[in-house]
């Protein structure tokens, strides 16, 4: 990810397929991908850790002050960085 550019976040609006994976209406980090975009997807950090592809249509983009945003990272990093 891009050093310069703040961390994306979505919000998850549909989990249809996937309830394991993904809660509604829970904040989710989005990773660039610009391949999955161009299919109408969007690369995301799931309930496992992991980054997986979903369908867009599932999220949406929300806009966080620039703080929030950098504190979100710091603790989404240390949460995957912590033995489960």
């Amino acid at each position: 990810m891009d050093r310069d550019k703040p961390p994306t976040f979505v919000v998850c609006i549909d989990n249809h397929g996937f309830p394991a994976s993904l809660e509604l209406h829970k904040i989710y980090q989005a990773l660039p991908d610009e391949d999955a975009a161009v299919e109408g997807d969007i690369r995301v950090i799931d309930e496992s850790g992991e980054d997986y592809i979903f369908p867009a249509s599932f999220f949406l983009p929300i806009r966080l002050p620039r703080e929030t945003e950098r504190l979100l990272a710091e603790s989404f990093s240390r949460h995957l960085a912590s033995p489960a």
